[in-house]
């Protein structure tokens, strides 16, 4: 069937990496994201969508509509000796990707897959793992054409583990950055469905601004400067804009500075400061580029207006900590690797060095990721608002959907695959080849979209657990901890979704219930005691 005689959208999602809430101009940034500004204006912006606060857990539950446990990332992509902890895509979930190729959509992705098990990114050898059973690619799960890498992160000058179709790639010239390399082989792939008349289904996932802090010196000359006020300074500001904007309701407060931060005005080094953060920032501004080519395309071949668009972040902002300069990090030196310029990068974090060139490899921080979540608390990983809120946005101009509003509405990356499968009138098999499919967990958003209704999850509960981080939200009431053993923190999210104000020994009675909802979850899903 061709495109012009199939009433179906194209669809496509856009995913970026470890982003705050608050990082792109439509959501109170000051970083210059115009075509996404666009794209919000023409659509609409969701104030309370959910991701599952980590990388490739939100990833499979992006992938499969199922919680990250039941698509077997319950934690990472390391065997974690069950199959909800397995590392990889499990067989009893189909993806979102398989159920359209089979509807006769062409399938394609660019950039980084990370629930295909893991990858060891300083050792070549290990890559030879790719395909076998523990190790799926894309194009093992539905995608007919793939570019991009395999494992969680690396270098944007000289990626590893990346794969062009069935082929390793290591050799890259010396202006190659792996941003615009990803935005430029999705317009390849839209191009090629256009030609084969063929509607497709995309997937870009962008590793920005996932560290290390690389980028252009173009790019980063535009931010020189900005951040020279520092942290405490941004967060206000964007607050103001997100109360402005209508993202935030008035009477939030926001969170205090991090426990683990520290005021600018006694902030050591501040000019390297401020340029970790412009690097930051400059990576967000590359990658709206490559999405402003990407919508160049679909104009170019008359697809701009029959496509349900859907951009989000993995979690929040990224305060992990990486190497310091003469101090021992979380992660040893295995990305101490050649550059696509003949010489080595150094990891660490010192003053002595600016971020930015293939040479370095650096992490902004977690003083800057609190300022990425404003206004919420914690970060990547946490469970609390910073780290399971996502900046949302989706545009479907033949679809139903009204430009330039804003729904406060739930809603959850597990109601994604729903979503897009009722967009396209796709029903999944109950079985395939002989073996039972787990059921779609997720909720069709439409009817929220297109304005019919205010929250199509009502008092169901959405649920979240990652290394020990757990929360519930039921209604306007969501209870959150850090750790198992932790007495669980109760908020109320009509007057403080900044999570300032435990409810718990108020309304003892409110825990327990949806403490109850969140054992039966965690049973259900095969969650580690």
């Amino acid at each position: 069937m061709s495109y012009t005689t199939d009433s179906r959208p194209d669809i496509l999602v856009v995913m970026v990496d470890d982003m705050g809430f608050s990082d792109i101009g439509c959501f109170g940034a000051e970083i210059a994201t115009p075509h996404l500004d666009r794209l919000a204006g023409d659509g609409l912006r969701m104030s309370a969508f959910y991701n599952c606060a980590r990388c490739c857990p939100t990833r499979a539950a992006l992938l499969t509509g199922v919680h990250p446990h039941q698509a077997g990332i319950g934690q990472m992509t390391k065997d974690g000796g069950t199959r909800a902890y397995q590392g990889y895509l499990r067989d009893d979930v189909m993806t979102t990707a398989e159920v359209l190729q089979a509807q006769g959509y062409a399938t394609w992705m660019s950039g980084k897959w990370h629930v295909g098990g893991d990858y060891a990114v300083h050792l070549r050898q290990q890559w030879q793992a790719a395909g076998d059973a523990t190790h799926p690619l894309p194009t093992q799960r539905g995608f007919d054409r793939y570019y991009g890498t395999l494992c969680g992160a690396g270098s944007y000058f000289q990626p590893p583990c990346c794969l062009d179709q069935d082929r390793f790639i290591d050799d890259f010239p010396e202006d190659y950055y792996y941003t615009d390399a990803v935005s430029d082989r999705a317009v390849d792939f839209i191009d090629e469905a256009c030609a084969a008349g063929r509607r497709f289904y995309g997937y870009v996932a962008y590793t920005a601004p996932h560290w290390p802090l690389h980028a252009r010196e173009e790019d980063i000359a535009a931010y020189r400067g900005r951040y020279a006020a520092g942290w405490d300074v941004l967060r206000e500001e964007r607050l103001a804009r997100l109360r402005e904007m209508g993202l935030l309701d008035a009477g939030w407060q926001l969170s205090p500075r991090d426990e683990d931060s520290r005021p600018w005005d006694t902030a050591p080094n501040q000019a390297w400061e401020a340029e970790r953060m412009a690097v930051y920032a400059a990576q967000i501004t590359a990658m709206d580029r490559g999405i402003g080519r990407i919508v160049a395309a679909l104009e170019r071949h008359g697809r701009q207006d029959n496509i349900l668009i859907v951009f989000l972040s993995d979690n929040g902002g990224c305060a992990e900590f990486l190497r310091e300069d003469g101090e021992p990090g979380r992660w040893p030196e295995m990305y101490a690797l050649p550059t696509n310029r003949g010489t080595m990068a150094v990891v660490g974090n010192g003053p002595g060095r600016m971020p930015g060139p293939a040479e370095t490899f650096m992490s902004y921080g977690l003083p800057w990721a609190n300022a990425s979540n404003t206004p919420f608390r914690k970060f990547k990983a946490w469970t609390n608002e910073g780290g399971i809120s996502t900046p949302f946005v989706v545009r479907w101009a033949a679809g139903g959907i009204a430009g330039g509003r804003i729904s406060h509405g739930s809603g959850h990356v597990i109601d994604l695959a729903a979503t897009i499968e009722a967009a396209v009138g796709a029903t999944r098999p109950a079985t395939r080849n002989g073996q039972p499919m787990q059921a779609l967990e997720g909720r069709d958003l439409l009817p929220l979209w297109r304005g019919h209704q205010d929250d199509v999850w009502g008092e169901a509960p959405m649920c979240w657990e990652h290394i020990g981080h757990s929360a519930v939200r039921r209604g306007p009431w969501k209870i959150v901890r850090a750790r198992r053993d932790e007495a669980w923190q109760l908020y109320d999210m009509r007057t403080d979704r900044t999570e300032l104000q435990d409810l718990a020994a108020t309304h003892p009675e409110l825990v327990t219930a949806l403490a109850t909802d969140y054992q039966a979850w965690a049973e259900r899903v095969e969650v580690m005691s």
